[in-house]
């Protein structure tokens, strides 16, 4: 059974243009959110670089302060990864969003469910993404306190 044409004029098309845009505007946020996750991926692989030859020249106390380090911040790699994979989820789900309204615009069937329901699973996964990144965020100042010898530490005046 074949269906007529959809009618391509200019106030269709535009219409549906304009359903269309909230979707994208939230795809332009979440690109902005992907460019903070890299960001601070590229800064925690910057640090643990740095920490590797720390690790192997210390011994002691002080090389275990290094591995609890490299720990804290393989686990925040491991999150900010995360929140990065739930972030382009979401951008995806979003997409297929926008491909929808224009298909049932198009087609005239009635996708209103499905849309309904890909755009729930996008705010989850954004959510979740945040939630994460919240909780790297979190874990990483926690991680930043300055050692108390080192607060106390005092320079003598030389002669």
């Amino acid at each position: 059974m074949l269906q007529a044409a959809p009618n391509l004029s200019v106030d269709v098309v535009g219409e549906i243009v304009r359903n269309a845009v909230a979707p994208v505007f939230l795809l332009s946020g979440i690109g902005a959110f992907l460019n903070v996750c890299a960001s601070r991926l590229s800064r925690i692989v910057d640090r643990s670089r740095n920490v590797e030859p720390r690790l192997l020249e210390s011994r002691g106390a002080e090389h275990d302060r290094w591995i609890r380090e490299l720990h804290l911040l393989n686990r925040r790699m491991s999150l900010v990864s995360w929140a990065t994979f739930l972030s382009v989820l979401s951008a995806l789900l979003t997409c297929l969003v926008v491909v929808l309204l224009f298909a049932a615009s198009l087609t005239h069937r009635h996708y209103g469910t499905a849309i309904a329901l890909l755009f729930i699973a996008a705010m989850l996964a954004i959510g979740l993404g945040f939630a994460i990144f919240l909780f790297e965020t979190l874990l990483a100042s926690r991680a930043v306190r300055i050692r108390s010898e080192l607060l106390q530490h005092r320079v003598d005046d030389g002669p």
